[in-house]
């Protein structure tokens, strides 16, 4: 068979791609820097802020908004009764009769007590409200960057780790409940040995727990056994 007399040989279409020597430098001046190092850098270590973190501090707008509305409501009743009685009428009914029992009634007596031990009460409330951070349903996380802080929520905590646990072979059923400093996981086991089941449980949810990201993460009590037999 001819070949045709205007077919010429196939050139090779490849082309060698010029190769980038370690010695040789990138715009920037550096050896083979990647132009994207700076864009992405490495997020700081767990330990990088110094440590554990601290709980977080609750608003409590309740109680602030129920003691404000009670001292303005008092405070209100005391100067409306000034102002009446600087204008010659007669102090209030209840303020009169308060003072009268107040000067009458011994230190000893009931309601004396009670009144004291009911306003001893208020008092210690609002300095333990004032002096501890609130939020307990809020685990804090470890800080990977200086401006920014996460917790979470210990149902959320929970439903992570139950989600890891039910997929261990071998367990039927688990509930996980998160508290501040412990989490206690009780699952059911139905085809396998209660030992295996307990240790690879161990296992995955120790890596759960670790890959949550908490500041202090909360030992694990870990309870397996078999279900009721029924009737």
């Amino acid at each position: 068979m001819n070949e045709p007399q205007g077919a010429q040989p196939p050139e090779d279409s490849t082309q060698r791609l010029p190769v980038l020597d370690g010695q040789e430098t990138d715009n920037a001046g550096g050896p083979g820097r990647s132009d994207t190092s700076d864009a992405h850098e490495p997020p700081p270590g767990p330990g990088a802020d110094g440590g554990r973190q601290g709980r977080f501090w609750s608003a409590r707008r309740v109680p602030a908004g129920i003691v404000a509305l009670l001292l303005l409501g008092l405070t209100g009743l005391f100067l409306y009764d000034i102002v009446s009685v600087r204008a010659g009428r007669p102090g209030m009914y209840w303020r009169r009769e308060l003072a009268r029992q107040l000067a009458e009634r011994p230190l000893d007596d009931t309601w004396v007590l009670v009144g004291a031990g009911v306003t001893a009460v208020l008092g210690l409330w609002l300095l333990i409200l004032a002096a501890t951070p609130g939020l307990r349903a809020v685990l804090p996380m470890r800080r990977t960057h200086t401006d920014v802080r996460a917790g979470l929520h210990r149902d959320a905590a929970a439903t992570a780790l139950r989600d890891r646990a039910m997929e261990v072979a071998g367990v039927q059923s688990a509930r996980v409940k998160v508290r501040r400093r412990r989490a206690d996981v009780r699952a059911m086991a139905h085809f396998r040995e209660v030992d295996d089941v307990t240790t690879d449980l161990d296992a995955v949810l120790a890596d759960a727990v670790s890959g949550l990201g908490l500041s202090r993460p909360p030992a694990l009590s870990v309870r397996v056994r078999r279900p009721g037999r029924k009737g």
